[in-house]
């Protein structure tokens, strides 16, 4: 639910009216709830819950909903929902990972699959396009926060992989298993992150032509909205003139 600082249209998001912040919302909350009822309801001692609030309040997500949806696992009021990960194609051969929380595996899948295939997709075997991207940790900083020397500092002393700097962001890569020990070593010394979560990252992009680019952003549109799907990544690289059309 945030995008890469180095490649800012690898993870599409849309603007935040207010049906987009409340299916936003929603989202996060499943998230909240799934990620208490993992382990303890308590964020200093849940890696997972933690980073879920932490998402969360960079939504500007409400200390009410954020309570209220781990009240529902303390309480065991929330649904189950079963956590799948979805692989395909897309137009001009991008490879695109879905991820989702659902109560019902069957129409998930059905409704991810048609829209695949009604955008010139096809969605493949998990694994299939997933070898195309690193399974990372991602914890961000605004660019305000030091420089890059500094922040390079900093991701040793922490214990991240590597730090990428950008004009709007410092972007702390880590391993999975490093990722909560990362973060926390980070928050120690620079405050709270803009963003941290673990993330797909793709090894490299594909450019797509604008007229594939125009109907993969239609895919992904619809991808994202979904109300089962809690992520969606790709490794293609729009033009700028595409981005500025779309973002006009």
């Amino acid at each position: 639910m945030a995008g890469h600082s180095q490649f800012k249209n690898i993870m599409f998001r849309k603007g935040k009216q207010d049906k987009e912040r409340s299916k936003l919302f929603a989202k996060l909350s499943r998230e909240i709830t799934v990620a208490a009822k993992s382990g303890l309801p308590d964020p200093a001692h849940n890696p997972r819950l933690r980073t879920a609030i932490i998402a969360a309040k960079a939504e500007s997500m409400p200390k009410d909903n954020i309570e209220r949806a781990i009240a529902k696992a303390a309480g065991n009021t929330g649904e189950n929902y079963d956590e799948i990960r979805y692989e395909g194609r897309g137009p001009g051969g991008v490879a695109i990972i879905v991820e989702a929380m659902t109560d019902n595996r069957n129409r998930t899948s059905a409704d991810v699959r048609a829209a695949f295939s009604k955008y010139g997709g096809q969605m493949g075997e998990t694994g299939s396009v997933s070898f195309m991207f690193d399974h990372v940790g991602a914890i961000t900083y605004p660019a305000a926060k030091g420089s890059e020397d500094a922040m390079l500092e900093a991701a040793l002393e922490a214990g991240a992989d590597e730090c990428v700097s950008s004009q709007d962001s410092h972007e702390f890569l880590t391993s999975i298993e490093n990722f909560a020990a990362v973060r926390d070593a980070l928050e120690a010394r620079l405050g709270e992150p803009a963003s941290a979560a673990i993330t797909w990252r793709p090894q490299n992009t594909v450019q797509v032509t604008d007229d594939q680019g125009e109907t993969l952003m239609k895919l992904v549109e619809v991808l994202d909205d979904h109300d089962d799907v809690q992520n969606v990544y790709g490794n293609y690289e729009l033009s700028d003139a595409l981005m500025a059309k779309l973002a006009g």
